[in-house]
This record gives C-alpha cells, sequence and structure tokens, in this order.
C-alpha cells in the first residue's frame, strides 16, 4: 500500500469513528435507559425482535424464535443473551418452553405484558426518528435514507455473485460526465494512489467527448445496475481507420460480473460496423484486470514508456487490435508462434 493509500485508509477510519460517535448520541444509545426507559439498548433489541418476530415468521414461514437464533440474530454473547432473558422472565415479559424439534432449545415469545411493554418504546422510536426527519426537506430525507441502505448494503454478508444479467447498458445522459470523472478521481486515488491531476484527465477526455461526438463513429456506454451507475466506456475516433478505446471503468460491486469484458466487446463490435480497421487503447502496467481482458480480446501490446504522472511512477503501455478478419487471423497466428 502506498504512502497516499496509507494516508487515505487512516482519514476513512477517522471519518467512520466520527459518524459512529455522532450517530450514538444522536438516537441516545448511551444513555442510561435507551428511549426514556428502563432498558438498556440490548434490552430493547431483545425486545423488539421478538415482538416483531410473529409477523415475520406468518411472512416467510419462519420456525419460532429459539434463544440461540435469536443470539445469533443480534450478535449477542448467549451467555449475556441469557441474563437478559432472565431477567425478562422475572418481569414476566417473556415466556421460554423446551423446543419440540430440540429438547436443547427454548422457545422464547412475548407474554401479553410483555407486548403491552414494548408498545410505548415502539411508539417513542418511531416518534424520535420523526424528529430528526422533521427539520428536512423531502430532498434531504430521500438522499438520508439512500445513504443509510447504501451504510446497510456495504457492510452487510457478501451475497452469492451475482448473474452476469444483472446489469443494463445505455447510452450517455445528462449528468453522466459527472459521474464518469467523479469515480475515475475516487477509484484511482483509492486503489493505485494517483492525484487530482488524474481526475483532470479523465475530465478533459470526458468534455472532449461531449463537445466534438460524432454520433456515427464515436460511442459511449453506461452499465447500470438496480438504478445505479456502475460502469463506462467510450469509443472514440483517433483517425479515418483508427478507433480509440478510452476511460473503461468498472465499480468495486460490479466487479466479477464480466461487465468489463461486456463494455470492451461492446466496443470492438460497434468500431467494426462503424468500418475502422483498428483499435487502439492507452493503459499503464498496474491496471492487470483491464490488460487481461485486452489480451483475451486479442489486442496486442506495441509499445511502453516509463514515465511520472499523477503523482506515480508509472509505465505506460499502447495496445491495438487489428479489426480486419485478416488482420485478426494475421494477429493470432503471430501471437501464438510467440508463446
Amino acid at each position: 500500500m502506498t504512502r497516499a493509500q496509507t494516508s487515505d485508509a487512516e482519514r476513512r477510519i477517522s471519518d467512520i469513528r466520527r459518524f459512529n460517535r455522532f450517530y450514538t448520541q444522536k438516537i441516545g444509545v448511551l444513555q442510561e435507559g435507551l428511549l426514556d426507559s428502563a432498558y438498556s439498548l440490548a434490552g430493547v433489541r431483545v425486545l423488539y425482535e421478538l415482538a416483531h418476530w410473529r409477523d415475520e415468521a406468518d411472512r416467510k414461514a419462519t420456525p419460532s424464535l429459539s434463544a440461540s437464533r435469536l443470539a445469533a440474530r443480534l450478535g449477542l454473547d448467549e451467555g449475556y443473551l441469557s441474563r437478559l432473558l432472565r431477567g425478562f422472565e422475572r418481569q414476566q415479559l417473556i415466556v421460554r418452553k423446551p423446543s419440540p424439534d430440540d429438547g436443547r432449545e427454548h422457545i422464547v415469545s412475548l407474554t401479553p405484558r410483555g407486548r403491552k411493554a414494548f408498545a410505548p418504546l415502539e411508539l417513542r422510536s418511531r416518534q424520535q426518528v420523526a424528529a430528526m426527519l422533521s427539520p428536512l426537506s423531502g430532498l434531504e430525507r430521500s438522499r438520508l435514507a439512500r445513504a443509510m441502505t447504501t451504510i446497510e448494503q456495504a457492510l452487510s454478508s457478501r451475497p452469492a455473485k451475482p448473474k452476469a444479467t444483472a446489469y443494463t447498458l445505455r447510452s450517455l445522459r445528462p449528468g453522466d460526465i459527472g459521474w464518469v470523472t467523479h469515480r475515475h478521481g475516487v477509484l484511482y486515488a483509492e486503489e493505485y494512489g494517483y492525484d487530482e491531476r488524474f481526475e483532470a484527465l479523465v475530465a478533459a477526455i470526458a468534455a472532449h467527448f461531449v463537445q466534438a461526438f460524432d454520433v456515427e463513429r464515436e460511442r459511449c456506454w453506461i452499465a447500470e445496475r438496480g438504478g445505479e451507475i456502475v460502469g463506462c466506456v467510450f469509443l472514440v475516433s483517433k483517425s479515418p481507420t483508427v478507433a480509440k478505446l478510452r476511460l473503461l471503468l468498472v465499480e468495486p460491486a460490479a466487479r466479477g460480473l464480466g461487465l468489463g469484458a461486456r463494455l470492451v466487446d461492446e466496443c470492438i463490435a460497434f468500431a467494426r460496423q462503424a468500418g475502422y480497421r483498428k483499435m487502439v487503447l492507452w493503459t499503464q502496467s498496474e491496471l492487470l484486470a483491464a490488460r487481461r481482458i485486452y489480451e483475451q480480446r486479442g489486442f496486442r501490446r506495441v509499445a511502453e514508456e516509463p514515465h511520472h504522472s499523477f503523482g506515480r511512477d508509472l509505465v505506460a503501455e499502447t495496445w491495438e487490435l487489428r479489426l480486419s478478419r485478416k488482420a485478426a487471423r494475421e494477429d493470432r497466428v503471430r501471437t501464438r508462434a510467440c508463446k
């Protein structure tokens, strides 16, 4: 990890810790009793899970809630949870019964008295959130909800590898150029330590594409998944016979879908259709995933040059692909002979 990447990681850790302190204070979890009650945060969470488990079980045909499943659901130590449950039993808020399927397990449920005790806690929680939202505009509320969803999704357990059809491709729309510039700047800083001069280069390339766009010979593809942009690539005219692939990017959350290869394939297909004889691209030797895609599609590295750019010592590479069938066959024969 470079010094710039280490520094950026430390800043992000500090940002997240600051947010944690802010939000725990905001919702009052450090108070002795949560929501002006006699119960701790853990206690209220247990009551919440028990109160809402019936509805969830009805919707999903979920088995009854055992103490061990409750501990796993909340991430609580089973011994600590057992002490909480014993206290709730003494207050007659819950009842524990042996599981009919496994005598070692106990099924936990709220008593009518427990539901009556939880009802005002549920109301106060909703009122607390409503009070936080009331000063905000509709747009601010939507942004806040989206940001919280983003946090939840990013920190949740990773799902199984999504299907390759989980994204769609479309053409350029207003606002996309800003996204392309911003995400290139952020991702290349995070992953490779590039400074703001790289973002400036991307901005210049993207702006020129819009200003000098040739609808017959140039294209941009924007990839979306779930309404969010997750990738892009541009194909521009370098000369009447040569097309240039530029600004290939795939968001980390969308990697592994084959999206990068699909974007390059779209460029190749369009370049052939538009009558180009050759495609070229400029990349850096350390961009290994992109280089593998280019090589697999028949691109050949034809030049390389060390340089110092974007705050880094780099090795620039020029790759090219012959687009006519005859040229492509010759390249494949030449590549096999070299191996």
